[in-house]
């Protein structure tokens, strides 16, 4: 079990995501996502619009996806 948060997954808190796999923690992420957005967080809305800037061409997101894989594959196992 890995842990990462919204911060790093380019998101506007600290709220932590615990999964065995990236695509877990993409699911977890894409969730809290979606709830901000329906709460109409603004920071939760300005870091959507940050990143949609980013990803202008399938292959941007595609970098980011295997950027924020790497970050993920190297993080320490969780022992608790």
């Amino acid at each position: 079990m890995k842990t990462m948060n919204c911060n790093q997954l380019g998101g506007a808190c600290k709220k932590e995501f615990h999964a065995d796999t990236f695509e877990a923690m993409v699911v977890l992420s894409k969730q809290h996502g979606m709830e901000m957005f329906q709460a109409q967080d603004r920071a939760h809305l300005e870091a959507m619009e940050k990143i949609q800037k980013l990803m202008k061409t399938p292959k941007d997101m595609q970098n980011w996806f295997n950027s924020k894989k790497a970050e993920f594959n190297a993080l320490p196992e969780n022992l608790s």
